[in-house]
C-alpha cells in the first residue's frame, strides 16, 4: 500500500478533533506541563517560521502528553495592531473584518498541519472579553501609580502617525512599517516599569541555564544598571544671570577620574538649554543647530558623528573650584542620569573624541602604560595623578574615598541609576484596546467605573491613514463622568499592542469556563503557571519577553497572580531563510506551507522543519531535502507495512546475530537519544538521524521480533514529530493509539567487539578490533603484535591501555 498522506492526515484530525484528545483535563492532582509558542499576528496566512515555531511546541506537547503529562498547549492571536488599519484602507475593508477572518483561514492552515493545540482556550487580545480584563488592569496600576500621565518627547512615526516605545525603534526607523522616526512633544500614558527595574535585573539570574545566554544578556544590557556619585556643579555668578537654573546635577560612574573633568556636556533637551534658546542667549545659527539635534531620536545622534555647541556658560568644579565650560552635546541622552555628563576626555573614548574635535582641554589623572595623549586610556586600574591629597591611591580606593568625602560634606551621594526607561503605551490610532480614561472639565482625568468595561471600538468609522479616527468620531467619545456625572470626552488614545501581548499566557491558564466572570480562575493558574517551556523568536528579546516579565510582577503585586517569572524555560528558535535571506514577500522568497502539505503533507513539512537545523539555528530551506523528507516517509510507511503480529514476542539478545544485534542497538540508541532532545536539548535533527539509522539497520534484518520491537519504538519515538503517519502505522501494526513504555536494555548496548586505536610514542600506528570479554593483558599482547615493526630493537619503558579507547607503548 503506497503512503496517501491527506487521506491519513485527514482521517486523523477529525478523530482528534471528535474526541477531543488535546484539552487540558481539570484534575489538578496531576503533573503537568504548559508548552507554549509565541502568538501569531493575524495577517492572513501562516509562513514557515509559524510551522518551525508551533511543530517545536507541538512536538514536546504531544511528548509530555503521551508520557502521562495533563499538558497545556493553547493557540491565540495578537489581534489588534497597525496592519488591520493598513489593510484597512488598501483593500477598502473594516479591521476588525480583515482580523477575524484572517484568524478563521490561520486556525484551518495550524490545525491542518495536526498541532495540538487547546480548541477550547482559542482567543484574540481583540476579543471585548480579554479587552475587558485588559482595561481592568490599567485602572488598577493607574490607582497604585504604576501608571501615569506626562508630556515628553515620544518617538513619532508620521507613517503609522502613531507613537512608538524605545523599543520599538530599530535603526531610527519605525519596527512595523520601517519610516523614520522623529521626535515629538506629546502628553500621554507611561508605565512605571522603571519601578520594577531591579526586581527585572535580578530575576535574570534565576533564568541561566534555562534561557539563552544572548537574551539575558540584552535585557540586562537594556536594563542598563550603573552605580556612581551624583553630585551638583553650580554656575558662576554671570552664567547663572543667564538662566532660573543655578546649577546641574551630574552622575559618574568614574568618581576617581573627577580631577580630569574638563568640559559639562548637556543634553539638547536639557532645561538650561531650553531656557538659553527661549531666551535668545544664543545665536540664531547655533539655536537651529540645537534644534535640530533636539528633533533626532536618541539612537540616530547615537550612530551619529559627536556634535556639540559651547553655550557661552560656566560652572564651577566642587573640588578645585576651576571654572568648567559647559556644551551642549548630541551624544548626551536627557533620559539617562539627569541629560548632564561629566566630561573627562583623558579617560574616556567618547569624551576623547568630542574633545579632540573641538580642541577641548584632555587631563590625565590616571597613571596607565600609555604615556601621550593620543587616545584615551580607559582602564580602571592605575594610580591617581594631579587629583590633589587623592594623588597616588589605586583608582578603586580613590572611588570609594573620593564618594566617601562627597557624602561627608554633603556635596553629593552614592545612587544606582537605571539605563531602561518608563514604558509610554498611548498609541493615536482606533485598532487597538481603548484606554479606559475620561477627560472631565471639573475633575481632571479620572479612570472609568469597572462596572463600565469593557469600552469598545465604535464599528462605524472610516480609516483614512490620517489621525486617530475616534477623534472624529460624532458621537463615542462623549461620555459621562464616572465621578461627577458632567459631560465629559474619552480617551482616544488605544494601548500599544505589547500591553495585550504581555498577559495571554496568564488568560490562557484560566480555566475556560471562568472567562466571563474574571480576568483569572485563581485554582487554575496556580496550577497550570509558570509556563514550563516557551518558544518564540529573538526578537522580541527586549519587547516581549521584558514586558512579560514586568507584567507578571505588577499582576503578581496586583493580587492577580503568584509567581514572579512567567516562563521557567525559553527556547528562542531561529530563523527561517531561502536564498541566505529571511523569507519575505518583498525578496521573492516565500515558501507557501499551504502548498507543502498540498503536496507532501503536514508530516513531511513537521519532519523537514525539525531535521533540517537545530531549533536555535538559522534554517536554510532546500527543495531537494524537503522532497528527501517526503521519501523517507514513503519508505518508512510501506517498510512498517510488512511487520507480522500485533503482540510483541520475547527477544533473547544471545540468539541474535551480529547484523540483528547492530539493528537493535541503533533502535536503543534512537530511544536513549529521545529522552535528552524531548526534555533536554530540542536537538530533534539529531533525533531523526537516529531513527533514520535504525530504520536502515533494519531493513536488513528478517527477524520478525526484532522487527516488531523496533518498529514499536521507532513510531514511539516519532510520534510527537510525525504524529498522523505514526497513528496510522501503530493502529494498523499493534492496533493502538498510544504505546506502554519500553525501558532500555542493557544488554543491547553490550558490544562483542570494539576498535582501539594502538599508538607509539603517542603517535598512531595502527588500529585493532578486541573482544570485549578479553583481559587487558590480551589486548596488550595484541596491540604489540599490530605495531611490531616500530618496536624492534626498541624498549617498552610503559604501556597505557585505557579502556575501550586505546593503547599508547612509550618506547625509549
Amino acid at each position: 500500500m503506497a503512503y496517501e498522506a491527506k487521506k491519513i492526515e485527514k482521517k486523523w484530525q477529525e478523530f482528534w478533533d471528535k474526541n477531543q484528545s488535546f484539552e487540558p483535563k481539570e484534575d489538578y492532582t496531576l503533573k503537568k506541563k504548559y508548552i507554549l509558542s509565541m502568538f501569531p499576528y493575524p495577517s492572513g496566512r501562516i509562513h514557515m517560521g509559524h510551522v518551525r515555531n508551533y511543530t517545536i511546541g507541538d512536538a514536546l506537547a504531544r511528548y509530555y502528553r503521551k508520557n502521562g503529562y495533563n499538558v497545556l498547549h493553547p493557540i491565540g492571536f495578537d489581534s489588534f495592531g497597525m496592519p488591520a488599519e493598513n489593510a484597512a484602507i488598501k483593500h477598502k475593508i473594516h479591521p476588525k473584518t480583515w482580523t477575524y477572518e484572517n484568524i478563521a483561514y490561520m486556525k484551518q492552515e495550524l490545525f491542518s498541519l495536526g498541532l495540538s493545540f487547546s480548541q477550547k482556550r482559542i482567543l484574540a487580545t481583540s476579543d471585548p472579553l480579554y479587552t475587558k480584563f485588559e482595561q481592568e488592569f490599567f485602572i488598577k496600576m493607574f490607582e497604585k501609580g504604576l501608571i501615569y500621565i506626562k508630556e515628553a518627547q515620544v518617538n513619532w512615526c508620521e507613517q503609522d502617525k502613531t507613537v512608538l516605545a524605545n523599543e520599538q525603534v530599530e535603526d531610527g526607523r519605525c519596527w512595523r512599517c520601517g519610516h523614520e522616526v522623529v521626535q515629538k512633544k506629546m502628553p500621554g500614558y507611561y508605565v512605571k516599569i522603571t519601578s520594577y527595574a531591579t526586581e527585572l535585573l535580578d530575576g535574570l539570574e534565576a533564568l541561566k541555564d534555562k534561557w539563552s545566554a544572548q537574551v539575558l544578556t540584552m535585557q540586562e544590557n537594556w536594563i542598563g544598571k550603573s552605580e556612581g556619585l551624583e553630585f551638583s556643579l553650580f554656575l558662576d555668578e554671570e552664567s547663572g544671570m543667564k538662566t532660573t537654573a543655578k546649577k546641574i546635577e551630574v552622575f559618574t560612574t568614574r568618581a576617581d577620574t573627577l580631577y580630569g573633568m574638563s568640559y559639562i556636556a548637556l543634553a539638547p533637551e536639557h532645561e538650561i538649554v531650553q531656557h538659553l534658546l527661549d531666551n535668545s542667549h544664543l545665536s540664531s545659527e547655533i539655536s537651529s543647530k540645537i534644534k535640530a539635534m533636539q528633533n533626532q531620536s536618541q539612537r540616530e545622534r547615537q550612530s551619529a558623528e559627536k556634535e556639540g555647541y559651547f553655550l557661552g556658560i560656566y560652572a564651577i568644579h566642587p573640588l578645585s573650584g576651576k571654572k568648567i565650560p559647559v556644551w551642549v552635546a548630541n551624544f548626551v541622552l536627557i533620559d539617562y542620569g539627569n541629560g548632564a555628563v561629566m566630561a573627562v576626555p583623558a579617560h574616556d573614548e567618547r569624551d576623547f573624541e568630542f574633545a579632540k574635535k573641538y580642541n577641548l582641554k584632555i587631563i590625565k589623572v590616571i597613571e596607565g602604560q600609555e604615556t601621550n595623549l593620543n587616545q584615551a586610556y580607559t582602564q580602571k586600574s592605575g594610580k591617581l595623578i594631579q587629583s590633589a591629597e587623592f594623588s597616588g591611591l589605586d583608582c578603586n580606593e580613590a572611588r570609594k574615598k573620593i564618594m566617601n568625602y562627597f557624602e561627608d560634606n554633603n556635596l553629593g551621594q552614592r545612587v544606582v541609576n537605571f539605563k531602561i526607561r518608563d514604558w509610554g503605551v498611548s498609541r493615536q490610532r482606533y485598532w487597538g484596546a481603548p484606554i479606559p480614561m475620561v477627560k472631565c472639565e471639573d475633575c481632571g482625568i479620572v479612570s472609568e467605573n469597572l462596572e463600565n468595561l469593557p469600552i469598545t471600538l465604535p464599528d462605524d468609522i472610516e480609516i483614512t491613514g490620517e489621525g486617530n479616527p475616534l477623534d472624529k468620531h460624532p458621537t463615542w467619545k462623549f461620555c459621562t463622568c464616572p465621578k461627577c456625572g458632567k459631560q465629559a470626552l474619552r480617551e482616544s488614545d488605544t494601548l500599544d499592542t505589547f500591553f495585550q501581548s504581555s498577559w495571554y499566557f496568564a488568560r490562557f491558564a484560566s480555566d475556560e469556563k471562568t472567562w466571563e466572570q474574571k480576568a483569572f480562575d485563581k485554582k487554575s493558574v496556580d496550577y497550570w503557571l509558570n509556563v514550563d517551556q516557551y518558544i518564540g523568536g529573538i526578537e522580541h528579546a527586549i519587547l516581549h519577553l521584558l514586558y512579560a516579565r514586568f507584567f507578571q510582577k505588577a499582576l503578581r503585586d496586583l493580587g492577580y497572580l503568584r509567581d514572579s517569572e512567567p516562563f521557567c524555560r525559553l527556547l528562542t528558535q531561529g530563523m527561517v531563510l531561502k536564498d541566505g535571506a529571511k523569507m519575505s514577500k518583498s525578496k521573492g522568497n516565500v515558501v507557501d506551507p499551504d502548498e507543502i502539505i498540498n503536496r507532501y503533507g503536514a508530516d513531511t513539512a513537521r519532519l523537514f522543519i525539525l531535521f533540517a537545523a537545530p531549533p536555535a539555528k538559522e534554517l536554510e530551506w532546500n527543495d531537494d531535502a524537503l522532497e528527501g523528507a517526503y521519501r523517507f516517509l514513503c519508505r518508512f510507511y510501506e517498510r512498517a507495512l510488512n511487520v507480522r503480529g500485533k503482540e510483541l514476542l520475547k527477544i533473547e539478545q544471545n540468539s541474535l546475530n551480529k547484523e540483528e544485534k547492530y539493528a537493535r542497538l541503533k533502535v536503543y540508541e534512537a530511544l536513549k537519544k529521545s529522552e535528552e532532545v524531548y526534555t533536554k536539548n530540542f536537538a530533534f535533527n539529531t533525533l531523526i538521524a537516529a531513527c533514520m539509522e535504525a530504520l536502515n539497520a533494519l531493513n536488513v534484518c528478517k527477524n520478525e521480533a526484532l522487527e516488531q520491537e523496533g518498529f514499536y519504538i521507532l513510531l514511539n519515538i516519532l510520534e510527537p514529530i510525525i504524529p498522523h503517519i505514526c497513528f496510522e502505522l501503530s493502529e494498523k501494526l499493534f492496533e493502538c493509539e498510544n504505546f506502554k513504555k519500553i525501558e532500555l536494555k542493557d544488554e543491547v548496548f553490550i558490544k562483542e567487539s570494539f576498535n582501539l586505536a594502538v599508538s607509539v610514542n603517542g603517535k598512531k600506528r595502527a588500529q585493532i578490533e578486541v573482544l570485549s570479554e578479553q583481559s587487558e593483558d590480551e589486548i596488550l599482547q595484541q596491540a604489540k603484535q599490530s605495531v611490531k615493526k616500530w618496536l624492534e630493537n626498541k624498549k617498552i619503558v610503559k604501556e597505557i591501555y585505557v579502556k575501550n579507547k586505546l593503547v599508547n607503548l612509550v618506547i625509549e
